[in-house]
């Protein structure tokens, strides 16, 4: 892989990276907007038979958004501080990091969100961000490798 194209790759992490901050802006301050409609609609459907809210729950329901918000805008700005630094200098910890954060997120949010049925999430949301972030990784994993083994043949 030449230095452009991981480059091309590390730029497009933390790109997906600022465009999930923002998505977590608008869950947390806009949860009720058109942008979360049909995220909404099917979360009616799944837990509450398709019936309008109740104030109360829809209380709950924007209270909930707003921690999950911050918690992905705090996730992501982590994950492109990473890219933009350890990641670009090809320390294999970042390369780990970002997997091991990414992936973890992904099999506990999907475990819960399938055992619940609530499979619009898993569609809608995890598999997009899936894709979207572990794209980069895929593509740059050979960097990665190169980067162990070198430093596995120089501690030999």
């Amino acid at each position: 892989m030449t230095d452009k194209q991981f480059n091309f790759w590390q730029k497009w992490l933390t790109y997906a990276n600022m465009l999930t901050i923002i998505v977590g802006i608008l869950v947390a301050f806009v949860g009720n907007s058109i942008f979360f409609e049909l995220h909404n609609d099917y979360t009616k459907d799944v837990f509450f038979s398709s019936l309008e809210l109740e104030p109360e729950v829809l209380k709950l329901k924007n209270w909930l958004f707003g921690i999950i918000g911050a918690t992905i805008i705090g996730f992501h700005v982590l994950m492109v501080m990473i890219s933009e630094n350890a990641f670009k200098n090809k320390e294999i910890w970042a390369y780990k990091a970002m997997w091991f954060g990414l992936l973890s997120w992904f099999v506990v949010d999907s475990s819960i969100s399938f055992y619940y049925g609530a499979i619009h999430n898993i569609i809608l949301i995890n598999l997009v961000a899936l894709l979207l972030i572990g794209l980069p990784l895929i593509m740059t994993r050979k960097v990665f490798i190169k980067v162990i083994l070198f430093h596995y043949l120089c501690d030999l």
